[in-house]
C-alpha cells in the first residue's frame, strides 16, 4: 500500500512537471524542453561536441574516460515531432554514453508544423549518410530513440531496408510511438493513470506532422510495415502510458517476423521515463546498456 502511494505521488509530480514544460505556444513548448534538458542533461563526465550535419545541428556526447569507438549510437530525440531536440535528449544521451562507454551522435531534425513529413525522415537519412561518410559501416551503428525519436529509428530502418542499403546494427527503442492511427487499447484502458500524454495532445502533434497523409503508412506509422530482415532489437515502455500498446503491438509483429527482439514493461512507469534522475530510469539505462553490449559481442 506504501508502495502504491509513493508510486502515486511521484505520479503527481511528474503530471506537474510535465505540465509546467508543455504549452500551448510551440515555441515556448521548445524553450522549455531545452531548459529541463540543460539543466538535467548536465553531467561532468560527459563532454559534448557540437557539429554541423549539412546545415543540421548536431552533437556527439561521449564519456570523459577511454570507452569504446568502433560501435556508434545514432539518437533520434523525442517530441511528437515538433518539439525537443539534441539539448532536450541530453537526459536521454548523457546516460546512454555513461551506460555504454559508446559516443552517441544527436541531430535536430526540422520539426512539425514549420515543417511536416517527410522532413525528419529526410534529416535522419543526412545524420546516417554523415555517420557513414565518417568510415562507420552500417553494422557499426546502433540506432536509439525515445517516443516520436523511436518512431523515427523505426521509419529510418524501413527506408534503409526500401533503398536496399546494409542495416544497423540493432535499435534500442524507449516508449516509441508506432500507430499514429491510435488504434492501441491502450489508449483508453491507461488515459486516467498516463501523467504525461494525452489525446488532445497526441491529435495535435499528429495533425502538425502528418496532416492530409495516409496515417497507416509505415513510413509514417513504422508499426504497419514489413519487420523481415529487421535488426536486433530492444524496446522499453512504462505500464503506465497510453502508447503502451504502441510497443506490445510492435513486439508482437516483430516476433511473427523472426526479428530478435526482447521487451521490457516497467511496472509503475510513465512515457520516457528514463528522463528521469532516479533508479529505475538508471537500472532502465544498464539494461539498454546489457542489450547493446550482448548485440556488439
Amino acid at each position: 500500500m506504501a508502495l502504491l502511494k509513493k508510486n502515486q505521488n511521484l505520479m503527481n509530480l511528474i503530471k506537474k512537471v510535465h505540465s509546467v514544460v508543455e504549452n500551448a505556444d510551440i515555441e515556448k513548448h521548445r524553450q522549455s524542453q531545452d531548459y529541463f534538458g540543460a539543466l538535467l542533461g548536465n553531467n561532468k563526465e560527459a563532454a559534448i561536441r557540437e557539429i554541423e550535419i549539412g546545415g543540421m545541428y548536431g552533437e556527439w556526447v561521449s564519456v570523459n574516460r577511454a570507452h569504446m569507438k568502433k560501435y556508434v549510437i545514432l539518437y533520434c530525440h523525442g517530441g511528437g515531432y515538433s518539439t525537443g531536440s539534441s539539448l532536450y535528449a541530453r537526459t536521454l544521451t548523457t546516460k546512454l554514453a555513461m551506460s555504454t562507454s559508446m559516443d552517441v551522435l544527436s541531430f535536430d531534425y526540422r520539426l512539425a508544423p514549420e515543417n511536416p513529413y517527410p522532413a525528419a525522415l529526410e534529416d535522419a537519412m543526412k545524420a546516417w549518410d554523415y555517420l557513414m561518410l565518417l568510415g562507420y559501416g552500417a553494422r557499426d551503428v546502433i540506432i536509439a530513440g525515445d517516443s516520436a525519436g523511436g518512431n523515427l529509428a523505426l521509419v529510418l530502418v524501413h527506408k534503409l531496408k526500401e533503398e536496399g542499403r546494409i542495416l544497423p546494427r540493432g535499435l534500442v527503442l524507449m516508449s516509441p510511438w508506432t500507430d499514429l492511427t491510435s488504434s492501441g487499447k491502450s489508449h483508453e484502458t491507461r488515459k486516467e493513470v498516463d501523467p504525461v500524454l494525452h489525446r488532445e495532445y497526441l491529435e495535435q502533434m499528429i495533425q502538425n506532422y502528418a496532416e492530409g497523409q495516409e496515417l497507416t503508412d509505415p513510413f509514417i506509422s513504422p508499426l504497419f510495415g514489413d519487420f523481415a530482415d529487421f535488426p536486433s532489437t530492444y524496446i522499453q515502455v512504462g505500464d503506465n502510458e497510453v502508447l503502451l500498446n504502441d510497443s506490445t503491438m510492435l513486439h508482437k509483429k516483430m516476433v511473427k517476423a523472426n526479428v530478435p527482439v526482447q521487451i521490457d514493461v516497467f511496472k509503475g512507469m510513465w512515457h520516457v521515463f528514463q528522463m528521469s534522475p532516479f533508479k529505475t530510469a538508471y537500472e532502465a539505462m544498464e539494461k539498454n546498456a546489457e542489450f547493446i553490449y550482448d548485440i556488439c559481442r
